[in-house]
């Protein structure tokens, strides 16, 4: 078990629940742009929402943008330590910096000396496609080995401090050798791991991206947060991150939508009904099943497990629950009869 840090009231590590990252998009010192878009992470299921502070006025907006903000706030930070300080003066609740990155040691030591007091983790983000050139010559590039290997350094900059209120992140685009790099890390420390596919595309492939990759570490063990990245509206993120967890077992909140892959018997509109149901589904917090089934004959029998379902007929279909069909009606009513039932459940 890894150990556990704090990240403004919400635990990483140590046995506590998975957590679901995302970061806005707006510019930081934009207070009202930049909250909206982190109210609109919370509502979709965000734990823990990351902001950008690429310059001092994005580090000086963090006091505001804590006083309106419903989860806790990460900042960013590359290269310039004197950010970080200004972040966590503001407030912040986690920094995402490379201490190798920010120049003498005297600079290391001086985030390092305002967080321990504020108690503010740090997360050590190692990404793939910057690792440092002696790292790259010493192994022939960026391999997962050469991922751990700056991981470690950054951290060992930290310890020597006296700073071990750490999260560590290991990306690269390849699903292979991000899981590859967190499986070596998670075998050797004990560090909290936040896992993540970086550059891993827009909606779709990006999903699929993390979908083998967060997903497949998640299920051997490893991981304690995770961001989905994707090229698109960061609410996205969001709701694959739940699909994730919710594909593997590690989150139960809210419905989750089973259906058939739809076959020859299949004599309605099977696949726009799904995405229907689906869409509809993002406004319901119940921990229901609900199933959309292409066939009556098969559909209530092998969806018995769902709380609720339909299965399409020719031109009309049933609405069942727990395998029992309780009416049936036409094609067309088959989507509002089944969202009445889920709202008398």
């Amino acid at each position: 078990m890894t150990r556990k840090i704090n990240v403004g009231g919400v635990s990483v590590g140590g046995g506590a629940p998975v957590s679901i990252q995302s970061m806005t998009n707006t510019p930081t010192h934009d207070v009202e742009a930049t909250l909206a878009q982190i109210r609109a992470l919370a509502s979709a299921g965000c734990d823990i929402v990351r902001v950008a502070v690429p310059d001092m006025a994005a580090a000086q907006a963090v006091g505001a943008l804590k006083a309106g903000s419903p989860v806790p706030l990460v900042a960013d930070i590359h290269f310039d330590y004197r950010l970080a300080l200004e972040a966590a003066e503001q407030g912040i609740d986690k920094i995402r910096i490379n201490p190798g990155n920010i120049g003498l040691p005297e600079r290391v030591e001086a985030v390092a000396k305002a967080c321990k007091e504020r108690g503010i983790p740090i997360r050590v983000g190692v990404n793939g496609g910057s690792l440092e050139k002696e790292l790259l010559v010493k192994y022939g590039g960026p391999t997962p080995e050469a991922m751990v290997d700056s991981a470690l350094g950054h951290i060992r900059l930290l310890e020597r401090y006296g700073f071990e209120d750490i999260c560590v992140s290991l990306k690269a685009s390849s699903v292979p050798a991000t899981m590859r790099a967190c499986r070596l890390m998670a075998e050797r420390y004990d560090y909290p791991l936040h896992l993540g596919a970086t550059e891993a595309g827009t909606r779709d492939m990006g999903e699929l991206k993390a979908a083998a990759g967060i997903g497949g570490l998640l299920a051997l063990g490893i991981g304690d947060t995770l961001r989905v990245s994707l090229t698109a509206d960061p609410v996205e993120e969001v709701y694959a991150a739940r699909r994730i967890l919710k594909a593997i077992g590690l989150r139960r909140e809210g419905p989750e939508l089973i259906s058939c892959p739809t076959c020859g018997r299949t004599q309605i509109d099977l696949i726009p009904m799904a995405m229907r149901v689906e869409e509809l589904l993002k406004d319901v917090d119940k921990p229901i099943t609900v199933a959309v089934m292409g066939c009556i004959v098969n559909g209530p029998g092998e969806a018995r497990h769902a709380d609720v379902g339909l299965a399409g007929g020719r031109g009309e279909g049933v609405l069942f629950q727990r395998g029992e069909i309780v009416a049936r009606v036409p094609e067309d009513q088959l989507v509002p009869g089944l969202m009445k039932l889920i709202e008398e459940l």
